[in-house]
């Protein structure tokens, strides 16, 4: 079996910012439309009234106090509240593969290697913008990679769950580099309309490249030891959207074709398989949390972060230990823990342990076990 390498990574920021107060001030324009419109029925109570959101209230629930989108125009307009992305022609490369090519681009870099020296290209995101042809391949045309390519979708933790894939390719010989990719334009799929949703989630996209480690040429690459994948069926963070929807027009529009989570839930409910998961998968391997030097975590709430991070190391725990993006890039979705590990892995030295590790919807959770070479 090949010993596999991470050899590159990385890392596509969209043009646009929205903070915090400018999300809250559209909100609270589209509340007061709101109740002026139902005044009448929130008086003999058929309606309740809306409330106001705040920066404040964000950063508390969240941790986030700002994000990044590939297209601002519509979001912050009270009588819109979404991206206006206009469709391209079947000629036309799409938004999700250029974000995705950009990522690409600077993970081959990283690497020392040429496009056409990747042999797989896997697409792994929460959603991806129509269903066939795939964008992986789309993807792979425009770089000029050879072999072949596919796109998946495990939510949250598509990108581990793609690193598992790749691995599992290289490992048995059926690619020798493979290039994941997690474009994801998340900012589609929130209600803005949605106190306790506006504000979670914004684009990116990230890049990795695995490689046979006989055949890494960069100068910073770190083993896979161990991958570790699980699912558990949930509802409690869901999206309804699909090719379906078309076919019942009474419902098409409502708002569970969104990203919806009962969060309470989620965070009871997950956060004991996480711990369970990671020390499973720790135990495995004949480790402890205190053998690692840093945790690269999904990046979708501070607080379910911390609570991960204390189980693990007790309550004296570093912010250089389990870094935190979600504050400017907000929830990525599968790309949110390889933000953090592209931006926090320059320093390790020669045989430090790293653990990247991603959860949410199914539910899922992913973790790999990462030693710098």
């Amino acid at each position: 079996m090949r010993q596999v390498v991470i050899s590159g990574s990385g890392l596509f920021t969209p043009p646009h910012s929205i903070t915090n107060d400018a999300l809250v001030e559209s909100f609270n324009a589209y509340v007061d439309m709101f109740n002026c419109e139902h005044a009448g029925l929130i008086e003999q109570g058929h309606v309740a009234p809306l409330a106001y959101s705040s920066s404040e209230f964000i950063e508390k629930a969240s941790g986030i106090k700002h994000r990044y989108v590939m297209v601002k125009e519509g979001i912050l307009d009270p009588e819109v509240m979404m991206p206006l992305i206009p469709e391209r022609g079947s000629d036309a490369i799409s938004l999700q593969a250029e974000m995705g090519i950009e990522a690409a681009i600077m993970a081959l870099e990283q690497a020392k290697l040429k496009a056409e020296q990747i042999d797989l290209i896997i697409v792994a995101c929460a959603y991806t913008q129509r269903a066939y042809p795939a964008m992986a391949i789309e993807i792979q045309r425009a770089l000029g990679t050879r072999g072949y390519g596919y796109d998946m979708q495990v939510a949250c933790s598509s990108a581990t769950f793609a690193i598992a894939a790749a691995t599992n390719a290289i490992a048995t010989g059926a690619a020798l580099r493979v290039l994941v990719i997690n474009p994801e334009i998340c900012s589609a799929q929130v209600n803005y309309r949605d106190r306790d949703s506006h504000f979670i989630f914004g684009d990116v996209a990230t890049a990795l490249v695995l490689e046979d480690q006989s055949l890494a040429q960069s100068d910073n690459h770190f083993t896979i030891l161990s991958t570790r994948c699980f699912t558990d069926y949930s509802n409690n963070i869901r999206s309804n959207f699909g090719f379906l929807n078309r076919c019942d027009p009474s419902t098409a529009h409502q708002a569970d074709k969104l990203f919806h989570q009962q969060g309470r839930k989620v965070f009871k409910e997950l956060l004991p398989m996480i711990y369970q998961h990671l020390d499973e998968h720790l135990a495995e391997n004949s480790l402890t949390p205190q053998a690692f030097k840093r945790f690269w975590l999904h990046q979708a709430n501070i607080n379910m972060n911390q609570f991960v991070v204390k189980k693990l190391l007790g309550d004296e725990v570093t912010p250089a230990q389990a870094p935190v993006v979600l504050d400017q890039y907000a929830n990525t979705a599968s790309a949110g823990s390889v933000i953090a590990f592209h931006q926090f892995s320059d320093d390790f030295k020669t045989g430090e342990l790293g653990l990247l590790s991603s959860f949410g919807a199914g539910y899922s959770i992913g973790s790999v076990i990462l030693q710098k070479q």
